[in-house]
């Protein structure tokens, strides 16, 4: 099984809306970056850790992913601990654009994806979310105008 391991801080600087609310409410930009990780995660079967710098401010319940708080250390550092005391590093993926969790990541035969490329699969799966939803409720009116004979001459 895959393992994604994602810098969290870094990926909220690669998303506007959330880097900016950062700005103001550091927590909500972690819960929102959270959330659209897990919605992302839903139909995958993958395991999934967010680490983020700091301290659990309050609880952020997922249902297919794990968050990590670095405390005392930084995320980077939890994260490379991560890597080190994996099994079988070949199945992790890291989500970063730090240059140097990028190589170190590399070197211990990790795959690498930047933030900047995993926003885009974010944003598409969205996108496709979106437009199945609409699909979605564009047939069920269908269906209503036919068991109620609206729009029938």
């Amino acid at each position: 099984m895959k393992h994604f391991i994602i810098d969290g801080n870094n990926l909220i600087g690669k998303i506007k809306s959330l880097q900016r609310l950062h700005n103001k409410d550091k927590q909500q930009s972690r819960v929102k970056l959270a959330l659209l990780i897990d919605n992302y995660f839903q139909r995958k079967n993958a395991k999934v850790t967010i680490h983020f710098d700091g301290y659990e401010q309050e609880t952020i319940k997922l249902v297919n992913c794990n968050i990590t708080y670095s405390q005392n250390h930084t995320a980077d550092e939890k994260i490379k601990q991560q890597i080190e005391s994996s099994s079988n590093t070949k199945n992790i993926i890291v989500i970063t654009s730090d240059n140097n969790l990028w190589e170190f990541a590399q070197v211990c035969s990790c795959s690498a994806e930047k933030s900047e490329d995993f926003v885009k699969q974010l944003n598409k799966k969205n996108n496709d979310d979106e437009a199945d939803r609409i699909n979605k409720l564009s047939n069920d009116l269908n269906e209503f105008k036919k068991l109620f004979g609206v729009g029938e001459n």
